[in-house]
């Protein structure tokens, strides 16, 4: 072993060693969005995503205020839910932001200890640790609040045998395309205003013990027009990683900014799925219908230059657009789709990593153009 890639990984193991283990984290339980039509929504996420149909609540279920679809693909469940009413906190997200991420469910051993631990240290409850039960046994859930509406929910689910949560039923569906081949959830992408990021960085170290992993300037992350800043937040073992982002000044207003204006405050930008192959999973979304950033054909005259060697053909990844680029570790190769929701906010990455533990950086700049030319046609660059 070299003695850079030996520096990494001591450097990998100070930065997991940083972050403390009075919250100790399982990984994502759930995430869930609050739609505007969540039975429309759960045929876009399994007919494009291929997500398969696992838990339904709702009117059926005893729910009078709220229909919620839950989906799993992997080790990824999403959530979608839609109110019934219009005297609703879910109704009242909806108008005011649109589509988009509400809880970020966290699979906790004891969610009244990561309550008390969290609270305690300074964070607004969301929920009080309550027990939810039924036939198949019981769950606790606790939360608190986060950037902007966002919220992590606490999951206790140890004692639990059903589908999903109580409440929920089993949904037996007999449309169930074929999943795209997601994993898990790799990281989750928080927006926040002017000056914030080092506000919410400080929280998530101090109230959920985590550690920085790494950050980026604006030096890193600019093009000619717009820039941001970025750091990257992650947990004990790894498995949660929750980069934040704020704008950074430039000629024009930045994807941040845009994003902010749009979903009117703080909120979850993207989700980044992992995947074992890329090229498979990204040619079956774009089959279905889901569209990608365009990647012009000269980011690839140099790229093996700057990445060295790679295991894949060049050729598929340059018809489909995928970034390449490497750390110390390895290589990785991700693709970001176009926004899924008509406001241009919440958006999705496909992530293959080849042993990068990185967040793509040689890719910024060829992102963020893509990025540019998308806001330049809905007028907001």
């Amino acid at each position: 072993m070299s003695t850079d890639l030996k520096n990494v990984e001591y450097g990998m193991e100070k930065i997991f060693a940083e972050a403390e283990d009075f919250l100790p984290l399982n990984g994502t339980d759930y995430v869930e969005l609050y739609v505007g039509n969540a039975k429309q929504s759960a045929h876009f996420y399994k007919t494009a995503f291929g997500f398969q149909s696992l838990a339904y609540s709702g009117l059926e279920t005893g729910i009078k205020d709220r229909t919620s679809y839950v989906l799993q693909q992997g080790k990824i469940r999403l959530v979608l839910t839609t109110p019934l009413v219009p005297d609703s906190p879910i109704y009242e997200h909806i108008k005011k932001h649109g589509d988009g991420v509400k809880v970020v469910a966290l699979w906790v051993d004891d969610a009244t200890k990561a309550f008390e631990e969290t609270t305690k240290r300074g964070a607004k409850p969301f929920m009080e640790p309550t027990k939810e039960e039924d036939e198949n046994g019981y769950v606790v859930r606790s939360g608190i609040h986060t950037y902007g509406e966002t919220v992590h929910i606490f999951v206790e689910r140890s004692n639990y045998n059903g589908v999903f949560l109580p409440g929920f039923k089993k949904w037996e569906s007999h449309y169930n395309p074929e999943p795209v081949g997601l994993k898990y959830i790799d990281h989750m992408v928080g927006n926040v205003d002017w000056g914030e990021m080092n506000k919410w960085v400080d929280f998530y170290a101090k109230v959920m013990g985590f550690a920085q992993l790494v950050s980026f300037d604006d030096k890193d992350i600019s093009t000619e027009y717009t820039a941001l800043m970025s750091k990257v937040m992650t947990n004990g073992n790894g498995r949660i990683k929750f980069p934040i982002n704020e704008p950074a000044e430039g000629k024009k207003k930045s994807q941040i900014e845009e994003y902010i204006d749009f979903y009117k405050g703080p909120g979850v930008q993207h989700i980044a799925v992992a995947t074992d192959n890329i090229i498979e999973t990204v040619t079956a979304m774009r089959d279905r219908g889901v569209e990608f950033l365009y990647v012009p054909d000269n980011y690839y005259d140099d790229i093996l230059d700057r990445v060295g060697e790679i295991d894949e053909d060049l050729e598929p990844l340059k018809k489909l657009g995928i970034l390449i680029d490497r750390d110390d570790e390895g290589y990785l190769l991700q693709l970001f789709s176009k926004p899924v929701v008509d406001r241009p906010t919440m958006f999705f990455e496909i992530i293959q990593r080849k042993g990068a533990k990185s967040f793509g950086k040689g890719n910024f700049k060829a992102l963020f153009e893509a990025i540019e030319r998308e806001q330049e046609n809905r007028g907001t660059l």
